[in-house]
């Protein structure tokens, strides 16, 4: 199946994130029952916590090797046909993949990326820059904006909500319209993100509305992020999804989002874009990117990458995710691959 489609009944899917942001609820838990409470760590991508495997739902959990195209690189065995590629999970494992011929790729040079303590830099290369921010949640508490704006932060990913894992109720992070007056009061670009338990494309376009309700009244400077994923430790809503699912549910979140005249992104990282989205079809989409090596492992486009989740900031207690955006020079496209 190409091009985008929502249909109502379509089952769609689930994704795991690397890292952790904060508050998910199962339907028989209070609400604001952090995961934490629930499983080893929590697990909702954004603010510390890399427990996950970051493979998709049980049904679909296969070892590399039963995966077409895909060995574990310490097997000393490629992908069969085209370019391939190698990476690392948050635990170490190696994989080898094929890169997918019509998937949009990055046009960026992976040695430009210099790390320095807290910052990452983007040198040597003129046709971008970077500009710096945080994603938040209720798991932040209280934030002071203006001494985030102060330590040289730009603009920040906010948890808007999300959906509980039992039940599926919709939910407002407790800490969104602080974070959202504070943010923009301090002169912060503010974009937001939602956490999808969705088991429809329904309930993906609903999740939407939900956002869309939630954002009345406010005007973004950044784009709305769908974030569907994956619970390690319990058994969710969403387990049985498949990759294909994954794909659509992701298109009927991000389609209701422009139809509202919001930009949509995909938030994603390295296992998921190698053995779960349709990364073709999803090629319209901008992408937020997880990854906490050196440099990042993807070779398909993103523009926004969240590099670290040990970030310390002034005016937030505590570790936080960091990301950079790669702004493209005038007359330059990050989606135009060079």
């Amino acid at each position: 199946m190409s091009g985008r489609g929502c249909g109502a009944v379509i089952a769609v899917g689930m994704l795991f994130l690397t890292g952790c942001r904060g508050m998910v609820t199962a339907e028989g838990d209070a609400p604001g029952t952090e995961i934490s409470d629930i499983v080893p760590a929590e697990m909702t991508a954004g603010a510390s916590g890399q427990e996950n495997s970051g493979f998709p739902a049980e049904t679909e959990r296969r070892t590399p090797e039963e995966i077409p195209g895909t060995e574990r690189a310490d097997d000393g065995l490629r992908g069969a046909g085209g370019e391939t590629f190698r990476f690392v999970d948050v635990h170490g494992q190696k994989y080898e993949t094929r890169i997918l011929p019509d998937a949009a790729r990055h046009p960026y040079r992976k040695d430009a990326f210099v790390r320095s303590g807290n910052r990452l830099t983007y040198t040597g290369d003129g046709r971008f820059t970077c500009r710096y921010g945080v994603d938040v949640s209720y798991h932040q508490g209280e934030i002071d904006w203006q001494a985030v704006k102060a330590d040289g932060i730009d603009f920040a990913f906010l948890r808007i909500g999300y959906r509980g894992y039992g039940e599926g109720t919709l939910n407002t992070d407790a800490q969104f319209f602080r974070n959202i007056e504070g943010a923009q009061a301090a002169g912060l670009d503010v974009g937001v993100y939602f956490f999808s338990q969705a088991v429809s494309g329904e309930e993906a376009r609903g999740e939407a509305e939900f956002v869309l309700d939630n954002l009345a009244g406010y005007a973004l400077q950044l784009p709305v992020v769908y974030d569907p994923e994956q619970i390690e430790g319990v058994r969710t809503r969403a387990d049985d999804l498949t990759g294909s699912q994954v794909t659509e549910n992701t298109i009927c979140f991000c389609e209701r989002i422009r139809e509202a005249g919001y930009e949509a992104m995909v938030y994603s990282n390295m296992l998921w874009e190698a053995f779960v989205f349709d990364m073709a079809r999803l090629s319209e989409y901008p992408f937020w990117y997880a990854d906490y090596e050196e440099q990042p492992q993807t070779p398909y486009r993103f523009e926004f990458w969240q590099y670290s989740n040990e970030g310390s900031i002034a005016g937030i207690d505590g570790p936080v995710d960091l990301n950079v955006w790669m702004v493209p020079a005038d007359g330059y496209g990050a989606a135009d691959g060079g």
